[in-house]
């Protein structure tokens, strides 16, 4: 029994150890974002009076429209989940159900494409995204970025190991291709869509390179965009970028607090780790 109760001990030990570490860079972010420049700069641990203004100013700022920044991130974060939940749903159980002539062939060009680095397609999606006039617009951000191939292959990959009994019962009900996929596969994919959604989400959130090249207009801009922005050849506003990323993570933040539950399912049964 003292053995049991040792090594509990020990594992609850570890566990608070781990937590406080991974929990000093939020107290870093937040030390930064309520000091001044010379609170960063001297180096120390400690927080002295909170300068609350600090966000308040980021907000007052016209060229870095930090609000309109969130909303966008927000709507194309959201827009493109559903997007690639709706897309990459469906052709899942299509490559795993669905017996057509060269099927594997075309999973294969699927999945191919995950070797084309992102950074190759840039001007030829520019360029076509440029000719549709979607330059700085909301379908700019969120349409090339709609088809996740790594989706596709994690819906197939369920869907190849859901018992065929339960869609055989379902057509000998009468139900159809479309209803067996909304009354009993989706049902039944919960924790792989969670997984899905969630690094669909937070990737949309953090992206920074499609939405630099899209986003000409600063109405347009993204959080990532508006922080790079503090950033600049002359100065660094090193209170304003804390304060600014403080500000921008707090929607991740809300998110997986209240999606945990259904994230630790996904990737426990998908296999993601990392």
């Amino acid at each position: 029994m003292s053995g049991g109760i040792a090594a509990r001990v020990a594992r609850y030990l570890v566990l608070t150890g781990l937590a406080v570490l991974f929990l000093v860079p939020l107290y870093l972010l937040v030390r930064g974002a309520l000091g001044t420049s010379m609170d960063v700069a001297t180096g120390s641990w400690g927080l002295r009076a909170p300068v609350w203004s600090n966000l308040r100013e980021v907000f007052s700022d016209d060229a870095r429209p930090l609000g309109r920044a969130l909303f966008n991130s927000t709507a194309v974060a959201l827009l493109q989940t559903l997007g690639t939940l709706a897309l990459a749903l469906p052709a899942g159980y299509a490559f795993a159900r669905i017996r057509v002539p060269y099927a594997g062939v075309v999973f294969g060009v699927v999945l191919a494409t995950l070797l084309v680095p992102a950074a190759v397609t840039f001007v030829p999606t520019f360029v076509m995204v440029s000719s549709l006039g979607w330059v700085s617009s909301l379908q700019g951000l969120v349409v090339p970025g709609l088809f996740q191939a790594t989706a596709v292959f994690l819906f197939r990959q369920h869907f190849l190991g859901f018992p065929r009994e339960l869609e055989e019962a379902a057509v000998l009900d009468g139900a159809g291709p479309a209803r067996i996929l909304l009354r009993v596969a989706l049902p039944g994919a919960g924790a792989v869509t969670a997984a899905v959604a969630t690094i669909t989400f937070v990737g949309s959130w953090n992206a920074f390179l499609w939405p630099l090249v899209i986003g000409q207009d600063p109405q347009s801009w993204t959080v990532q965009l508006v922080l790079s922005s503090y950033i600049t050849a002359q100065s660094v506003n090193v209170p304003a970028m804390f304060a600014a990323a403080l500000v921008s993570i707090a929607p991740l933040l809300a998110f997986f607090l209240v999606a945990q539950r259904w994230i630790a399912a996904g990737v426990e049964r998908s296999g993601i780790s990392g």
